[in-house]
């Protein structure tokens, strides 16, 4: 655990793993924008007492989804001051279902979407478990609100982890049983004109990206809006307005949201990604020039608000008004 900050010296850690483009880079930034006052560093963990100060007014966590251990780390660094992004209590109550649920109440335009019974029982259950879940489904029901082709995508998941196609009833069901414990949402084909990745940070600053995802992944950034002219600054002002108004709703101080156009409609495909890519090599030199600036923009901005032992934890208007 970091050593207790110099009280003339705030301190910014970057929560990371794999990733070598951004967290350095992000470092750097910080520390030349910092003039001496506001520091970066990478966060270094080497005991988490119940309670202890991190020394830190503000971490950027980039990998404790993946860390169940770091993912505590940060709680414990929340609850004594540190302002975390992001926010790792809601970040562990979220998922992409809840996401959808919450959008239609703000009416935000998404592909239709049910979420499906596991095909495997979850461990430790048994038929009795699910008194509840009235078999068989309506199917009939169901496929005729999501028509096919339709995407199957964990509720809860990222990556593009599990993401399936499919074409017909029949083609689900065997896609299904590759899934085995995961709950999956079964949603509506957006057949898009065009599509857009947006960076929004301090749920204030919007970076809109052209992206292709059906390109592989070092090619996704390298298209360009197939709109042009009043109809493309409608689209994009559209497509700002309704980032900054999901990330209020949800509280992600660092998030990505994606947008399918179509005639005209941007659609919200997928709006829960707090650890969104940010690799040089991936999103490009223009984007991630954008990203490690304002990064480093809002940590400093977080730091200076710092008050050493106030609990500073960012909520979305969801938890916080408890009605949209």
């Amino acid at each position: 655990m970091a050593k207790k900050a110099d009280k003339t010296v705030k301190k910014v850690g970057i929560l990371f793993g794999m990733e070598d483009t951004f967290p350095w880079a992000f470092i750097d930034k910080v520390n030349e924008m910092g003039n001496g006052e506001i520091i970066a560093e990478p966060v270094m963990i080497d005991k988490l007492e119940q309670g202890a100060d991190s020394g830190y007014a503000v971490i950027i966590d980039r990998i404790s989804q993946d860390v169940p251990f770091y993912r505590a780390y940060l709680k414990n660094a929340a609850v004594s001051g540190t302002y975390v992004i992001n926010n790792p209590f809601w970040w562990s109550a979220d998922e992409k279902f809840l996401n959808n649920a919450l959008m239609t109440k703000l009416g935000i335009p998404l592909p239709n979407t049910v979420l499906l019974p596991s095909n495997d029982r979850p461990t430790n259950t048994t038929e009795t478990s699910f008194r509840n879940l009235k078999f068989p489904h309506d199917w009939d029901y169901i496929f005729d609100y999501i028509g096919f082709p339709a995407y199957m995508k964990p509720h809860d998941g990222g990556g593009w982890r599990n993401v399936y196609r499919v074409t017909s009833p029949e083609d689900m069901w065997e896609k299904l049983r590759e899934t085995e414990q995961l709950v999956m949402m079964l949603q509506e084909e957006i057949i898009f004109d065009d599509y857009y990745r947006v960076y929004c940070l301090g749920k204030k600053y919007v970076h809109i990206m052209p992206y292709e995802p059906r390109n592989a992944p070092h090619l996704r950034y390298v298209t360009e809006s197939k709109y042009e002219g009043e109809k493309l600054e409608s689209i994009l002002k559209v497509i700002h307005d309704y980032a900054i108004k999901m990330n209020e709703a949800l509280g992600y101080d660092f998030n990505t949201v994606e947008f399918a156009v179509k005639d005209g409609i941007p659609y919200a495909i997928d709006f829960c990604n707090p650890a969104p890519d940010a690799d040089r090599n991936a999103v490009g030199e223009e984007n991630f020039a954008w990203i490690v600036e304002h990064s480093a923009k809002l940590a400093i901005e977080k730091a200076k608000e710092y008050v050493p032992g106030k609990v500073n934890i960012s909520w979305g208007n969801f938890v916080k008004d408890s009605a949209i």
